[in-house]
């Protein structure tokens, strides 16, 4: 009897292990005019909670598609149990850099993240709608679209993140597409100006958006990432940043996640407390 009362316990535990649950959410976006899927994973809790929850947005990389954070990383649906929050992956399309491109017309992926999928999951989940609740991180040409999403629509996202974050773009003028968005370097370079992270520091008023990045130290985005935080440091821009050894990969990835939904959870506390007073 003992022995069957133990069986019983690892098999329940077994099962309450990401009890999340996980949803395609598909969403027409007018500005591309085509339907975009998106990963949706809840809490176990959200079913009986009726408080909004919070939502991570979290970003692939480049040649990446929505599928890859829950494939390469299951322990995100963990972490949305623990931390009680919603996770959203959504899909960049081929190297869209997750800007409106200003030469293709096709790539609209700034207006379908900000205002196109925000309005959708709101509208099909019980979040809290507004920037107290929502916070955005991703991978590489993610860790690019977080920053560029949430300096641009600060009244959107409260906090962001970046990992391996190609934050600036001119030194990478033949890669991953970038020119097909911005278009030659040579012929357009104030596009690449106007649309690289380390540009874009001028948005940022204080302690406004919550900072948070990392990059591993034999990174080819490592020198763009250390020479952001020196930028934020000159204008005393509150951050959090972290470099340590590493390269571009999941093993890196995987590990910065677990800390960035920490960060975010924090916030997301304080946003709550400050909102009861």
């Amino acid at each position: 009897m003992h022995k069957k009362l133990i069986l019983l316990l690892l098999i329940c535990n077994a099962i309450n292990v990401n009890a999340s649950q996980v949803d395609t959410l598909l969403v027409a976006s007018k500005s591309m005019n085509k339907s975009i899927p998106n990963i949706v994973i809840v809490p176990d809790s959200y079913s009986n909670n009726k408080v909004g929850f919070p939502v991570v947005y979290l970003l692939h990389g480049a040649d990446g598609n929505y599928t890859n954070w829950l494939s390469k990383v299951p322990d995100i649906k963990k972490y949305s149990d623990q931390y009680n929050i919603i996770i959203v992956c959504p899909d960049g399309g081929h190297n869209s850099w997750y800007f409106d491109s200003p030469i293709n017309p096709q790539m609209k992926y700034e207006t379908y993240l900000a205002k196109e999928l925000i309005e959708k999951v709101d509208e099909n989940y019980n979040t809290i709608d507004n920037r107290t609740g929502r916070a955005i991180t991703g991978l590489s040409m993610g860790g690019h679209g977080a920053f560029y999403l949430a300096f641009k629509h600060q009244d959107i996202w409260g906090a962001a993140g970046s990992m391996s974050g190609g934050v600036d773009l001119r030194p990478f003028p033949a890669n991953w597409d970038i020119s097909k968005q911005l278009g030659d370097y040579s012929k357009h370079p104030s596009n690449w100006e106007e649309n690289s992270i380390i540009n874009l520091v001028y948005l940022l008023k204080g302690d406004n958006l919550k900072l948070i990045f990392d990059c591993g130290t034999n990174d080819f985005f490592y020198e763009v990432n250390k020479q952001l935080h020196q930028k934020l440091m000159n204008r005393n821009i509150p951050h959090d940043y972290t470099e340590r050894s590493g390269s571009h990969n999941w093993a890196f990835w995987s590990n910065s996640i677990k800390y960035q939904v920490l960060y975010f959870d924090i916030y997301f506390n304080e946003q709550k407390k400050s909102n009861k007073h």
